[in-house]
């Protein structure tokens, strides 16, 4: 991780967002949409820091949601095409839903039935999520592809021929993977879809895809992405999260307190349970600069957070020195699932939020105290 804004800038903990590299990041994406005709959203799931919309509409074509204020922050803040998709919708939300988005996804034919009509005459596009059966991961968690997946349409479901007024098509199976797996599931989509795919006009799929990552195989997503295209004659969209930030950015924290009793215990300002859950949740192990894995430098250490929670654990971490009070550590790729899912668990206080401008300046967008932790409870 090469920095380009001083660490002891603000107070911490802080994320903060490398704007150079998101712009790269946003290179890649848009020579994809540019090489091919597709549109690229932005999933809000992974990365809803609003306060970048102008940036990235200027290299997206909008926003997909999983629900109404996700897409109501798409639509207000980034604007372009604003989607959504829900394994349910709720009957009271859903006329707010029709105004202000161009595609609805529904998760069943049930769902198709119920709000389907609603849909077409606020002109929406409509399309049903299918379930390609194609597992391409060892995380159940993470796998909506399993036979008995809540998530998407198996092919035993569909009969006969698409309901008038479906135009589209989408599948999401895939998570923080290469364009192989992606092949491997158009494969399944193709064999088990195929007569349906020379029925529409626009095919999702989805997620997931590390597009932004330095090993993927871009050339091959462009080539399947123009070879559906040109094959089924229609438009093809990506839904990237986690490749619109990737390694983009930050949490800083500062050490409080150094503990030594069969181990070397550091502990942090910041939590893995309220500000990094992923890090329990995965689980996943952030990198950090300057740090090797146990053992691998002269000292190592156990990094938890201030919680009282037992588990509140980020890894543990070697260094060429010894780590000290008041020193500031820096874990890298915070920008994805760490402010859309951080929490106030045990009265923390929620990180605050920077952009490192391309220029060199720091820019404070967002910090959180009491009135944060209060509000949430009543």
């Amino acid at each position: 991780m090469n920095l380009n804004f001083d660490i002891y800038s603000l107070k911490t903990p802080y994320y903060i967002v490398d704007e150079a590299k998101l712009i790269q990041n946003l290179e890649i994406l848009k020579m994809v949409a540019s090489s091919t005709g597709c549109k690229i959203l932005l999933a809000q799931k992974a990365f809803s820091m609003f306060s970048l919309y102008p940036l990235l509409s200027q290299y997206l074509q909008g926003t997909t949601a999983s629900g109404l204020y996700e897409a109501k922050l798409g639509f207000e803040k980034m604007g372009g095409e604003t989607h959504i998709y829900s394994p349910a919708y709720d009957e009271e939300e859903f006329e707010e839903i029709t105004q202000i988005c161009d595609h609805v996804v529904f998760n069943s034919f049930k769902q198709w039935e119920r709000f389907g009509k609603r849909a077409l005459d606020a002109g929406c596009h409509c399309g049903i999520r299918i379930n390609p059966e194609c597992s391409t991961q060892q995380n159940p968690m993470y796998d909506p592809c399993s036979s008995d997946s809540r998530l998407g349409v198996p092919r035993k479901g569909f009969t006969g021929d698409l309901p008038n007024g479906i135009t589209g098509l989408h599948f999401h199976a895939l998570c923080e993977q290469n364009v192989d797996a992606l092949v491997t599931t158009l494969a399944a989509v193709e064999d088990k879809f195929g007569d349906y795919l020379k029925e529409i006009r626009w095919l999702n799929f989805g997620g997931g895809h590390h597009i932004t990552r330095d090993d993927y195989d871009v050339e091959t997503l462009i080539s399947e992405v123009n070879r559906i295209q040109e094959a089924y004659g229609l438009t093809v969209y990506l839904e990237p999260g986690e490749a619109v930030v990737l390694n983009a950015g930050y949490l800083v924290a500062t050490v409080k307190e150094i503990i030594e009793y069969d181990k070397k215990i550091a502990i942090l300002d910041t939590s893995a349970a309220c500000h990094m859950p992923d890090v329990l949740e995965v689980p996943y192990r952030p990198p950090l600069l300057g740090s090797g894995m146990p053992g691998e430098k002269e000292y190592t250490y156990r990094l938890g957070g201030p919680t009282c929670l037992a588990g509140d654990i980020i890894g543990e971490y070697s260094f060429d020195a010894p780590l000290k009070e008041g020193d500031r550590v820096v874990f890298g790729d915070m920008a994805h699932y760490t402010m859309v899912k951080n929490n106030t668990f045990n009265g923390m206080r929620l990180p605050s939020i920077a952009i490192a401008r391309k220029n060199g300046d720091i820019e404070l967008v967002k910090s959180f105290g009491y009135e944060d932790f209060k509000y949430r409870l009543s």
